[in-house]
């Protein structure tokens, strides 16, 4: 038996994913509904996580704290031994989320009606926070080729020339779980030097390898252009920790970091909780076999949905590289997504996320977390079908 086969009760505990979908979703009563929306695992994060948090909460006092050189070392120590990635600690910027770090990117180093490229489908907040910082989102889609999403380069440098001033990308991708290869990677930092592009390279997803996909973090194959990028990334992610809030930015460029330092001086912004770099170290040092585990747990319950919901006609499912989020493909069923969410949520009870969540690219698709119990994992399989048929 597995720890992940446990199935922690999260009613009731000021959860987003398990009691917040009255809001979400406008019901008058979730109580029924299985949520496998949001991207947040119903798992117990690594031991030493949960005993370093018992003790600091020990000591009883809880003043202004700062993030020692064990929590800092912790990170290179982890980026070096999980991704073959040297970075110096003096690169290393922190903020509350990768979402928050990436609007103080937008903010310090774009300016006020800027374009922003995004590459579409992707990860909400890639739309929304250039936007609300009086950006010009433009968007390239990616396109499908042989089930995966690739990079149509043709008219990716077609945007760029667009005036762009920077590039938000999704490494791993959020949606549809996919590692972009190193010959990708290499392209899309040739073209943005080209026309003198900034990076905003969201790596929160990268240790959530799966069946022996390999990360590569953008600025480790950038070679001298490596300044152009701004890496986010967090442990939230891949050890449950999303509530600790905290994420950090690699920053190789030193007049970058002075910006983002500035930023961060202008709007009052203070350090970290002194929980999180706390949780963090304790994770990134003696987190890597729960990982392993983990990631080993999610491979079969990604085997056992694609499997099951393959038996429904018109269901298609690419196992992801990365992740625990599956990006169902239900295009063939010609249903209207606003009829599919509401066979999902009055039929089977069970919360999804709809694909235009994504960009109008994701139309036709719905996006199910399986980081949950097996047991939760079957439940859910047989919602979605007693939805569908």
């Amino acid at each position: 038996m597995s720890i992940f086969d446990n199935t922690i009760n999260r009613r009731h505990s000021n959860s987003v994913k398990w009691d917040a979908m009255e809001k979400v979703y406008g019901l008058k009563d979730a109580s029924e509904i299985l949520p496998m929306w949001v991207a947040d695992m119903d798992f117990a994060p690594p031991v030493a996580v949960s005993q370093a948090l018992q003790e600091q909460t020990s000591n009883a006092i809880f003043g202004y704290s700062f993030v020692s050189e064990q929590a800092l070392q912790s990170i290179v120590d982890w980026q070096e031994t999980r991704h073959g990635w040297h970075i110096d600690k003096q690169s290393i910027l922190f903020n509350n989320g990768v979402v928050s770090a990436l609007a103080n990117v937008i903010v310090a180093l774009t300016h006020p009606e800027d374009k922003v490229l995004i590459s579409t489908p992707v990860y909400p907040p890639f739309f929304n926070i250039p936007k609300s910082n009086g950006r010009e989102v433009v968007t390239c889609p990616l396109v499908v080729k042989n089930g995966t999403f690739v990079y149509d380069f043709v008219a990716f440098e077609q945007a760029l020339a667009q005036d762009v001033k920077a590039y938000i990308l999704c490494n791993p991708h959020n949606p549809g779980g996919y590692v972009w290869d190193e010959a990708t990677l290499k392209e899309i930092v040739r073209l943005c030097t080209k026309y003198d592009v900034l990076i905003i390279s969201d790596e929160i997803h990268s240790d959530l390898m799966l069946d022996g996909a390999v990360h590569i973090p953008l600025a480790k194959v950038a070679g001298d252009e490596v300044d152009r990028i701004i890496t986010c990334m967090a442990p939230t992610k891949t050890f449950n920790l999303a509530g600790i809030q905290i994420a950090y930015m690699i920053v190789t460029d030193k007049q970058k970091r002075a910006q983002l330092e500035a930023l961060n001086m202008a709007s009052g912004h203070g350090s970290l909780n002194s929980f999180a770099p706390i949780a963090m170290q304790a994770a990134y040092s003696a987190g890597a076999a729960w990982l392993d585990e983990l990631l080993t747990y999610i491979s079969k319950n990604m085997e056992y949905v694609i499997t099951e919901l393959a038996q429904l006609p018109g269901i298609r499912i690419a196992k992801p590289q990365g992740t625990y989020l599956l990006w169902i493909d239900y295009r063939d069923m010609a249903i209207d997504e606003k009829v599919m969410m509401q066979r999902l949520l009055e039929i089977g009870q069970l919360a999804l996320e709809p694909g235009t969540k994504y960009g109008e690219e994701g139309r036709g698709f719905l996006r199910m977390n399986v980081a949950c119990s097996f047991e939760t994992v079957k439940d859910g399989v047989s919602r979605f079908k007693r939805a569908l048929l």
